[in-house]
């Protein structure tokens, strides 16, 4: 049997939520028996929902299982010296046919004071939008806790919520802290730490599948919350196609836009991590390690940190998001666990 690592992809997870629709289906996925899906995991390493690998010799597999046997050859050494035997992202398609609960996520430091192993920061980019789609995202003004305990009593906190209209190719960077929900009529991509801690703040009134309103957060969020003036939470990048263009990049994660219409050869002898490629359009394929592994819109592949050299290619036009850990954005020799509000001020330009 041949044991050499390969690039790999991975059996969907899907999700039933009260606000999911059927768009997660129109990209080729069958979530029958659910009624509908509100979300399609497609590499999770959380506990209880670890993707299973759906290729190769090490096909029924976890990504966690995996991790243990190839270590630093499969996401890197620094990464696992960092991570260990947990994969450090969790990676979805998201449907939103109704308005998600206004939500926030708190960092590392007080995810860990509370018992979790790390909050989460993440990233959405926007494959389809209906007309007038909208986000919330942060605050339309600066606020205080005790003036925002208050008109969240009163059910006004929509008065200081900053809203945006968004549009497919949009990207929003959601550092931890920052108050946040999705509109109705949005199939996204998002890309996050490996967590699923979400304080809910507010959710409309509206009852789950079994006609009991979900729980709110409401004293665990007071402390997460970053209660600052968003003036502009839309990353701005250029589009170019067969060419790199860069998302997102923090300690958790990088993350890059291919508009692919013909091959392209990218080099990572340098980079000493993983590599995710999540299809967002059209159908495409990765190639390394003498391995050629294809995928369409919501599938990922990822690539062992022992390639060097990947190849990309596509059936006609495709978009692919580029993902990996880069080291350089690491403090004190790892993810600053303290407070994220360095790097934060330096990526959104405070």
């Amino acid at each position: 049997m041949n044991t050499q690592l390969y690039p790999m992809k991975f059996l969907p997870l899907y999700k039933d939520k009260v606000w999911g629709g059927n768009k997660i289906a129109t990209l080729g996925f069958d979530y029958a028996p659910l009624p509908n899906c509100g979300e399609l995991w497609a590499l999770s390493a959380v506990e209880g929902n670890e993707s299973v690998i759906a290729n190769g010799f090490l096909e029924e597999s976890t990504i966690n299982e995996a991790l243990e046997i190839y270590m630093g050859e499969l996401i890197g050494e620094k990464n696992y010296y960092h991570f260990g035997d947990n994969f450090p992202l969790l990676i979805k398609i998201i449907d939103a046919n109704d308005k998600l609960s206004i939500q926030v996520h708190p960092n590392d430091q007080l995810a860990q004071e509370r018992g979790m192993e790390n909050g989460k920061t993440e990233m959405w980019y926007i494959m389809e939008a209906e007309e007038n789609a909208e986000i919330v995202d942060g605050f339309e003004r600066a606020v205080t806790p005790k003036e925002y305990q208050q008109l969240l009593a009163e059910g006004k906190l929509d008065e200081v919520l900053h809203i945006e209209k968004a549009q497919a190719g949009d990207m929003f960077f959601i550092p931890a802290g920052r108050v946040h929900a999705l509109g109705k009529g949005l199939l996204l991509a998002e890309v996050q730490q490996n967590s699923d801690c979400t304080y809910r703040i507010y959710d409309y009134n509206r009852p789950d599948s079994n006609g009991k309103l979900r729980e709110l957060h409401t004293d665990e969020a007071l402390d997460a919350i970053d209660f600052s003036q968003l003036k502009d939470g839309k990353t701005h990048y250029q589009y170019k196609e067969n060419s790199t263009e860069k998302l997102a990049e923090c300690p958790y994660f990088t993350t890059n836009l291919i508009p692919l219409t013909k091959p392209m050869r990218k080099d990572f002898t340098n980079l000493d991590s993983f590599v995710l490629y999540l299809c967002v359009e059209g159908i495409a394929a990765v190639k390394t390690l003498e391995n050629i592994v294809p995928m369409h819109a919501g599938e990922c592949v990822l690539v062992p940190a022992i390639a060097d050299i990947v190849e990309l290619y596509s059936e006609g036009p495709a978009k692919l998001l580029e993902i990996y850990i880069d080291h350089e954005k690491w403090i004190d020799n790892g993810i600053n666990h303290a407070t994220d509000h360095d790097w934060m001020a330096q990526f959104i330009g405070e």
